[in-house]
């Protein structure tokens, strides 16, 4: 829990040190979510391929072990519902849906499709993975040139993320349903809901979302694009200054993240 946080501060190299014991230690679904989230730190440093590795290990694990089952029983489903998305279900659909990220950022959408089917079957994957299951669904037609058939997801993932308590998840649905917006013409609430993301990231500390809403705000709002395209070099070089020398490599060579006319010098 302290990695994940530390990653949503954008402090990759500290969560880093925490993620790897966890993800060589015993427990298999420890070792499984260890892995998804720091799939998930990579990948928000534009390393999919690095990141799929890290997905599918924690899918291994959670199937070596015997840890994948099949449907939950109504009451299992009631108590699930309560938790905070750590046991073998959510394990299994973090590392799916984390497989199936990583597949759009590597140009595989029917592979990301066929993934995000996989874990959409079982559906019991808990609250956080019915938030990032609209993400990637949205970010799948996104990525196939279909913005419209975004936008229905990208609602459901907004809408299941207002129900929970996670600020991140929270902020992160305002930026997904914004580009979106931004993709079928509705500039007024795309610059809305990337805003309040924005927003949010500000108050909370959550650097890690304030450089990409800074470069889509750049481009729905030209007046005042030099401004944020300058405060999001600011947050990104933050965030490279504080991610562990793997993670800042696979930023740098990477088509997603800008960082070119970074001086990548060493961490602080």
């Amino acid at each position: 829990m302290a990695a994940v946080t530390l990653g949503g501060q954008g402090r990759y190299a500290a969560a880093a040190a925490l993620l790897w014991p966890v993800i060589s230690g015993t427990d298999p679904v420890l070792a499984a979510l260890a892995a998804t989230t720091l799939a998930a730190h990579r990948r928000q440093l534009g390393g999919h391929a690095a990141a799929r590795e890290l997905d599918a290990l924690g899918l291994r694990r959670l199937t070596e072990a015997g840890s994948i089952t099949g449907k939950r029983s109504p009451q299992d489903q009631r108590e699930a519902a309560a938790a905070d998305g750590t046991d073998a279900a959510a394990a299994r659909s973090d590392a799916l849906l984390g497989l199936a990220a990583d597949a759009i950022g590597l140009g595989r959408l029917g592979e990301a499709r066929a993934l995000l089917g996989i874990e959409s079957a079982s559906g019991d994957g808990g609250w956080r993975a019915a938030i990032k299951r609209g993400w990637v669904a949205a970010e799948v037609e996104l990525a196939a040139g279909h913005p419209a058939a975004a936008e229905a997801p990208a609602r459901v993932a907004w809408a299941a993320a207002r129900r929970s308590p996670a600020v991140r998840l929270r902020a992160k649905s305002d930026l997904v349903l914004g580009v979106v917006l931004a993709g079928v013409g509705d500039r007024g609430e795309a610059v809305r809901a990337i805003t309040g993301c924005l927003e949010v990231s500000i108050t909370h500390g959550l650097v890690p979302l304030r450089w990409p809403s800074r470069i889509v705000l750049a481009d729905l709002e030209p007046e005042r694009a030099s401004r944020h395209r300058s405060a999001a070099g600011i947050d990104l070089d933050c965030v490279l200054r504080h991610a562990d020398p793997v993670g800042r490599a696979l930023a740098a060579a990477s088509p997603w993240v800008p960082t070119s006319g970074f001086d990548l010098g060493p961490n602080r």
